[in-house]
């Protein structure tokens, strides 16, 4: 083969393979958009996204979750009280001022009435008591200023026996005896003003302690139980204990 057919028939390939190309350049640019190639992938001109479309559905998307965080923060801040009873809670404070100013005033406060009858029941026995005592004091201590002075008019001392007792023959025993019973009267009639005074401190601390109480939690979680429990002994010639378990849940 000569040299001058090698020569043609290189020229004539190259025509051809320049004329495929060409054509497939016109289609690519006839079409507008698609490519091919060799390998079959399909290449697609860019989406471009509606700005406005996408900018409401942001909108949207913000508020409906802003609401629903905010329904739930007010859930949690004011709990349901659905279904649930509501107990009365006094305040501590309140009840043990009234208790100070006004006896049996706190368990009023707490409604606790029926602590009002052992509050003025205490308050009556004390009062009785004092009057008791001090009306017998005085008694027995004028008795004993008239035994132990020389006027004959002043015998108030008589009156606590039968009318013919021979008060000179016991006069010493009588002297004792009048000046042992004034000073018990004189400390039984002081131990009632304290025991007054112990009454009216008792109102104000129950009045307080129960308003206190009135808060605490008695529910199901909270009991105490008391079983019986086998001590296993870690040493082998000791035998086992017996024993008392005691389990506090709260």
């Amino acid at each position: 083969m000569t040299i001058h057919k090698l020569t043609y028939r290189f020229t004539l390939l190259v025509a051809m393979l320049f004329a495929v190309v060409t054509g497939v350049s016109a289609q690519v640019m006839e079409s507008g958009g698609e490519i091919k190639d060799t390998l079959g992938i399909k290449h697609e001109t860019p989406y471009e996204p509606n700005i406005q479309v996408m900018d409401s559905t942001y909108r949207e998307i913000t508020a409906a979750t802003t609401t629903r965080r905010d329904s739930i923060a007010v859930a949690k801040k004011t709990p349901s009280t659905a279904g649930k009873i509501k107990f009365r809670k006094p305040d501590p404070s309140t009840a043990t001022w009234l208790a100070l100013v006004f006896p049996g005033g706190g368990q009023i406060y707490n409604r606790k009435f029926w602590k009002l009858p052992i509050v003025y029941g205490g308050f009556v026995g004390c009062l009785y008591a004092y009057n008791w005592n001090g009306q017998m004091y005085k008694d027995y201590r004028q008795a004993y200023l008239d035994i132990m002075d020389s006027d004959p008019n002043t015998d108030s001392y008589k009156d606590f026996f039968r009318p013919g007792y021979n008060f000179e023959a016991n006069k010493e025993y009588l002297t004792d005896l009048f000046k042992k019973r004034k000073d018990r009267y004189r400390r039984w009639r002081d131990l009632s003003i304290f025991s007054f005074i112990g009454v009216y401190a008792l109102s104000i601390i129950d009045a307080y302690v129960d308003a206190q109480l009135s808060h605490f939690d008695i529910s199901e979680d909270i009991h105490l139980s008391i079983e019986p429990q086998i001590i296993n002994s870690k040493q082998p010639m000791e035998s086992d204990c017996y024993g008392l378990n005691l389990n506090i849940s709260f």
